[in-house]
């Protein structure tokens, strides 16, 4: 990827006085498990790359020149962290020196998020779109979240290239999952095509079940050296695989048919497509035991239901567990189900007894417990999100990239495709791996040309 130049960094808080956005009287947000248990890891990046504004694409003349727009998105970001004060906020440690604990909270003290302006000469959209190497596109790289004590929870980098821009952000995980993440992009679209005020307002308290003792302690100390552990993962590639709605149509068809049901989703489906396929293509023996970890979305599991406006983390992990030589013998059917029947046992019952565990037992996520070996798939993100509505003024995005944390071999993430029903899936292997999945014919059938 081209060379990037850094023009300018500054840090963006704020306005002071938008009386009818900003929430009253929040300085500081308790954190839940759900946030606790992303400290080790890192940020969430994710970028959306846009071709340059012309001026027949767009009311605002201003968003025409360079300056003017770094100028504008700068501006109204400031306006839209009044409607999410945690962003511009920095996390607080309280020591409990009796036992050895430490807890977290948000700090909403409007200390800022960085926001660098950069230029790509060389680089164009062609070459961002047939590349999946984003690292010097987003700012706070190589920030594990438990640091942003001191550094900036959030931040933005605009990336001009020679034919358009790159809006990427990086916000810590712990202040919310990509649910969150797209809630506050999508907003600060809003405001920058000129809306007063966001569709959605953020539910910014957070949930915490009835008698339970807060802030939670953690058992560690904030120079405790498993805090600064670095995990080296094995030197691995990135591709993005495109499925359209109608080959997406054809493997659930498939996967119900082979079970004679009808309960197994498209995104069961295809997930149990490309978990078979890239065991397939490990060559792993068939007594080994390989696991698809899968993200669990819990607002609507909750009775009562938590909003989706809730600006969180609510989610938990689970994880699917079989032999390689079950589940390529079995069938993509057999597969799915397996995975189906997982994603229906986590009910409000489920729900509620694992968040309650973790705070009887703690555990932190690292990269080694979910990247480390070679028979593991961590599926990270949702098709379901709402990407390509983010419009900041002059026309919708054309593509959509995740940046260089939390990535190693077995990473998957997926987005909404740019045609509606169809899914990208970011793959992140081995190089021999990914080779072969590309040469694996019943994998690859199922992909669609763009």
């Amino acid at each position: 990827m081209g060379e990037v130049q850094i023009i300018s960094t500054c840090l963006v808080g704020a306005t002071s006085n938008e009386s009818f956005s900003t929430p009253k009287n929040i300085s500081k947000i308790e954190m839940t498990p759900w946030d606790l248990q992303f400290l080790l890891l890192d940020n969430i990046q994710k970028g959306l790359l846009f071709y340059k504004p012309k001026t027949e694409n767009t009311n605002n003349n201003s968003l025409v020149t360079k300056s003017s727009l770094i100028n504008h998105l700068k501006t109204s970001l400031s306006h839209t962290l009044n409607f999410f004060p945690l962003l511009s906020g920095r996390f607080s440690a309280v020591t409990k020196t009796e036992d050895n604990a430490v807890s977290f909270f948000i700090n909403c003290n409007n200390a800022g998020v960085e926001f660098i302006h950069a230029s790509a000469p060389s680089l164009t959209v062609s070459t961002i779109l047939s590349s999946s190497t984003t690292i010097t596109l987003f700012t706070l790289n190589n920030v594990q979240n438990f640091e942003c004590v001191t550094k900036p929870l959030c931040g933005v980098q605009i990336t001009e290239l020679v034919d358009g821009f790159f809006i990427g952000f990086t916000m810590n995980h712990c202040l919310g999952d990509g649910t969150s993440f797209w809630h506050f992009f999508n907003s600060w679209s809003e405001i920058s095509r000129g809306c007063e005020i966001i569709s959605k307002f953020p539910v910014l308290e957070r949930y915490f079940p009835e008698k339970m003792e807060i802030p939670i302690h953690l058992p560690l100390k904030m120079d405790d050296e498993k805090l600064f552990e670095k995990f080296e993962a094995p030197i691995f590639v990135e591709r993005v695989f495109h499925f359209s709605k109608e080959s997406i149509g054809r493997i659930k068809g498939k996967a119900n048919s082979e079970m004679d049901v009808k309960s197994i989703s498209s995104l069961q489906a295809f997930l149990a497509h490309l978990w078979r396929a890239v065991t397939r293509c490990r060559k792993l023996d068939a007594e080994e035991e390989v696991v698809i970890t899968i993200i669990i979305g819990t607002r609507s599991r909750l009775n009562p239901p938590i909003p989706e406006e809730y600006f969180g983390n609510a989610l938990h992990f689970k994880k699917v567990k079989t032999s390689a030589g079950e589940l390529l013998k079995n069938g993509l059917g057999w597969a799915a189900l397996q995975i189906n029947k997982m994603v229906v046992a986590q009910n409000t019952e489920e729900v509620v007894k694992m968040y309650k565990d973790w705070v009887e037992n703690p555990i932190l996520i690292t990269k080694g417990s979910v990247y480390g070996g070679i028979t593991k798939l961590a599926i990270g993100s949702t098709p379901r999100h709402n990407i390509y509505s983010t419009d900041f003024g002059w026309g919708k995005p054309i593509g959509v990239r995740s940046g260089m944390p939390n990535k190693g071999d077995g990473k998957i993430t997926l987005f909404p495709g740019a045609k509606e029903g169809s899914v990208d899936i970011e793959v992140c292997l081995l190089s021999e791996t990914l080779k072969a999945l590309e040469n694996d014919k019943e994998f690859m059938e199922a992909v669609t040309k763009k």
